[in-house]
């Protein structure tokens, strides 16, 4: 018996210091609600932090061009869990890049793989400024089904190696792997508020998990 607690013990022990050496192991806030620590881009005109949300975009004018508030460090392997809200009228979009990487010209713009978002693209995996076209496209009578239109909704994004899988609002939209082997596998995640409509993009509950 007292060997079986010695065993028991050791093995909590080992445990417990294996998750102290490895902090990615439990998901971490990468949004504090309050600040734009962590973050990067345009928070003097068109990202700025309400009611607990990171807000891009104005329902008062026209969106000029795209625009992204993005992480100030990159990501590989990773299960990211977020709240999102697209409201406005014209050309309402937004998504959420993913592996991704600022551009120089212009320095507005990122490219990569996004969870994308706006009507005809719910749920869908987009190759922004890049391949420029939709990898993966969602039948619109799930998206019809599931989503909450004007309201909040969840994404959860896995990418682990070639493979990237989506879910909105619980429900599997997206099974992608990718075939290119010179695709980067790691970079930025980044928020988009689309130009070209008067429309705001509100994202919260910004969650991530590192994975091996």
């Amino acid at each position: 018996m007292a060997n079986g607690l010695f065993v028991l013990l050791l093995l909590c022990t080992f445990c417990f210091f294996n998750k102290l050496a490895d902090p990615s192991a439990k998901p971490t806030a990468l949004f504090d609600g309050r600040t734009f620590r962590g973050w990067e881009g345009d928070t003097t005109s068109t990202w700025r932090v309400r009611a607990g949300a990171l807000v891009g975009g104005s329902l008062t004018k026209t969106v000029e061009h795209n625009d992204f508030l993005c992480t100030t460090r990159p990501y590989a392997n990773f299960v990211l869990t977020l709240h999102w809200k697209l409201v406005g009228t014209g050309f309402v979009n937004g998504g959420v890049q993913l592996r991704s990487q600022r551009l120089t010209s212009p320095a507005y713009e990122m490219t990569g793989y996004q969870a994308d978002l706006g009507k005809g693209y719910w749920g869908s995996l987009y190759d922004e400024s890049r391949r420029n076209k939709t990898l993966v496209q969602v039948d619109s009578s799930l998206t019809k089904r599931i989503l909450r239109v004007n309201d909040w909704n969840e994404y959860k994004i896995r990418c682990e190696g070639p493979r990237i899988r989506l879910w909105l609002n619980g429900q599997p939209t997206v099974d992608y792997v990718e075939t290119d082997p010179a695709i980067p596998q790691s970079g930025l995640i980044g928020l988009q508020i689309h130009g070209g409509g008067k429309a705001e993009a509100s994202y919260k509950d910004i969650v991530l998990e590192e994975l091996p």
